[in-house]
């Protein structure tokens, strides 16, 4: 029996290669090409390359990505480069008779300055987080054209998950790049490398985040690709509860054995007060993440002491 065909982009990615090295991976036959085979950011090549290969099944994970540092440094390219990679691989995807995809969206689709739990059915009824507004339009539109297409044709069935925000193996580290437990754990590495007596939090650290190992993620996409019939359009995938940023500071302190104190530049910027994704539409659907925050924390910074000296 001939297996099933995914074509993933973003594979050279955080996402990607945790996905590529999941247990069940192998069951399918995976095409993740590099950008210099398959450049998202040209429709024709990408349509080309459909038509070429004939995938069973699209993931959409590639994506120009960051913390809140790299979206202020650079909105533009953060809405143009994922907004015509979307648009490109969704339409392509539709043109070339390809009847499944799943797209990786983002919490950043929600409104800003909920406390509740962000449900699916909120996208587009808030005004968006102005740090990473850019990035959030490109990843709500690309949702939008994915349901329109469902809509129209009953054929083609594009569906969204809608992660909460994801660290683990794979991450970039360097806080101009990255996002905040990855960046979290290079000034603490740092700081205990060269002694130095505290590290420096933005804001008060109050601000609320949530974020789920990128193994589990892959481990949510690999039962998407079993139960795709039952996956509903748009679904968060999440933890279901969140931390404080001061709570991820300790929580990578005591894996790492910092024994220093912390410091509050409140002239920062912090984005979000709080950003927690409703999983009901997930409990539902029978699919829940397996590693703590401690767990995920040690698995990240064994990778990161391997891979930044």
């Amino acid at each position: 029996m001939n297996k099933i065909r995914i074509l993933l982009t973003g594979g050279s990615g955080m996402v990607g290669r945790n996905l590529l090295e999941h247990s069940c991976i192998d069951n399918f036959e995976v095409l993740a090409p590099a950008s210099s085979e398959l450049n998202l950011l040209d429709f024709n090549a990408v349509q080309e390359y459909l038509e070429r290969y004939e995938p069973n099944l699209i993931i959409h994970a590639a994506g120009k990505v960051g913390g809140i540092q790299a979206n202020i440094r650079e909105p533009v390219r953060f809405l143009l480069d994922n907004l015509d990679m979307g648009r490109n691989i969704v339409w392509a995807a539709r043109t070339a008779g390809v009847k499944r995809l799943i797209n990786l969206g983002s919490s950043c689709m929600y409104p800003r300055n909920h406390s509740e739990p962000l449900s699916e059915d909120m996208v587009l009824k808030g005004e968006l987080e102005p740090t990473n507004e850019g990035y959030a339009l490109a990843k709500v539109t690309t949702a939008r054209l994915c349901e329109y297409i469902a809509r129209e044709n009953a054929n083609f069935q594009y569906k969204t998950l809608i992660p909460c925000n994801i660290f683990g193996r794979f991450d970039k580290f360097e806080p101009s790049h990255s996002h905040l437990l990855p960046a979290i754990i290079h000034k603490i590495h740092i700081a205990k490398m060269n002694n130095d007596p505290t590290v420096e939090i933005w804001g008060d650290g109050t601000a609320r985040r949530e974020f789920m190992y990128g193994g589990d993620l892959a481990d949510a996409i690999m039962q998407a690709t079993s139960k795709f019939d039952s996956l509903p359009l748009n679904m968060n995938i999440g933890l279901g509860h969140d931390h404080s940023i001061n709570e991820y500071y300790h929580a990578a302190a005591a894996v790492m054995d910092y024994k220093g104190q912390f410091m509050h530049d409140t002239t920062k910027p912090v984005g979000m007060a709080r950003k927690l994704v409703s999983i009901e539409r997930q409990s539902l659907w029978g699919w829940k993440p397996r590693h703590t925050l401690q767990e995920g924390i040690e698995k990240t910074y064994s990778y990161y002491l391997e891979h930044q000296q």
